[in-house]
């Protein structure tokens, strides 16, 4: 059994905090263990929880076009969340429910060992980029030790604000240049810690 199979097994039974009640089916992740790429986005939606499934609604649909964009399908990356059930009425995740996660995506990034972080959406930026917003800092990489961390807005953002779409495929469009240079980023001067930030 892979190192990501357990952990699959032991997210499926977790009832660490209350949305273990509300959820149809777990969210884990998906993906090669050796993916050079980890997606972290924020929590399943409706259709992710009926498949059990990372971004397969409509933001999903737009990752896919992302991935096109840089000659790369979802057989090669890894895609999580920071919460792997869904919040009812697909609110926000709340505090104790990211804590309750924290150590899966911990162990899933322990298993994977990316090469790049993308985080997506403002709950993800929060554990690489505390205090800063996604306007502020997305498309702005900065290595935590050996690994690449970039900042991108969340796929749903250009479904919500149509303006974002180009941005955000310019930033997805930057992605092959930076794992090329992956030796000319900045070191990040501050340890990530686990917040909230206020912006999409």
């Amino acid at each position: 059994m892979s190192a990501l199979t357990e952990l699959y097994q032991e997210v499926e039974n977790c009832r660490d905090c209350e949305l273990a009640g509300y959820r149809t089916r777990v969210v884990p992740g998906e993906g090669p263990e050796d993916a050079e790429l980890l997606f972290i986005g924020e929590a399943p939606g409706w259709y992710e929880d009926q498949q059990g499934r990372p971004f397969v609604g409509p933001a999903g649909a737009f990752l896919n076009h992302l991935l096109d964009l840089i000659s790369l399908t979802r057989s090669q990356i890894y895609i999580a969340n920071v919460i792997k059930c869904r919040p009812p009425q697909n609110r926000d995740p709340l505090p104790a429910e990211i804590q309750a996660c924290h150590k899966w995506l911990d162990r899933q990034i322990d298993i994977i060992h990316p090469r790049m972080i993308i985080t997506l959406g403002r709950y993800s930026l929060a554990r690489y980029f505390p205090n800063e917003t996604i306007s502020k800092v997305h498309g702005r990489a900065r290595k935590i030790g050996d690994t690449i961390c970039y900042p991108m807005y969340h796929p749903a953002a250009a479904l919500h604000q149509g303006a974002l779409r180009q941005t955000i495929e310019d930033d997805m469009l930057r992605i092959p240049q930076l794992l090329a240079q992956n030796e000319t980023i900045a070191v990040a001067e501050i340890e990530p810690e686990p917040q909230q930030l206020d912006l999409f």
